[in-house]
């Protein structure tokens, strides 16, 4: 995938503003117009299924949360194989694109595999956070370590919460 700047002709920057949109001298600035636009779509379709998903999650299963610690490196972590991918890549250049694709699915199987499949570095700009967490269930004296995806902050208490994987999801 090309990055924007990239993307953009530079003859088109001396241009002015096109409106309305439908004028027969507008031209869609970009070279790869289908390209870009749908894989935009695509993009805006999985981020609002992620959105949707953890809107529709009902948390309700009772755990009391003796330890809180927030991880703030791993979203981040996981984000950097992703900006480096998409350094030098544009649609022309098959192989490369074909590479692209191949690295997203291995990040992907990683990911599922892991358990980590909902830790998307989009949820930092929605207000989750990812800790860990050690709790245990109302009535039992067991203690477990585990991960938790919560929207806002967390502190020692009592949630409802619903596991997803190997993390426990809670909305305080």
């Amino acid at each position: 995938m090309t990055t924007p700047a990239a993307d953009f002709p530079n003859s088109l920057l001396g241009h002015p503003f096109c409106w309305p949109l439908n004028a027969p001298i507008c031209v869609l600035p970009l070279r790869d117009a289908g390209y870009s636009i749908g894989l935009l779509a695509v993009t805006s379709a999985c981020f609002g299924l992620t959105v949707l998903a953890l809107v529709l999650v009902r948390t309700s299963q009772d755990v009391v949360v003796r330890e809180a610690e927030y991880v703030p490196t791993d979203l981040m972590n996981y984000t950097l194989p992703y900006v480096v991918s998409f350094m030098g890549i544009n649609y022309h250049e098959t192989d490369k694109f074909i590479g692209f694709c191949v690295f997203l699915t291995w990040m992907f199987w990683i990911t599922h595999k892991s358990g980590q499949v909902l830790l998307n570095p989009i949820l930092i700009a929605l207000g989750w956070r990812l800790y860990n967490v050690t709790y245990n269930f109302p009535g039992s004296g067991d203690a477990y370590k585990g991960r938790a995806l919560v929207k806002g902050y967390l502190e020692p208490g009592r949630y409802r919460q619903w596991p997803v994987q190997d993390i426990q999801i809670i909305k305080p």
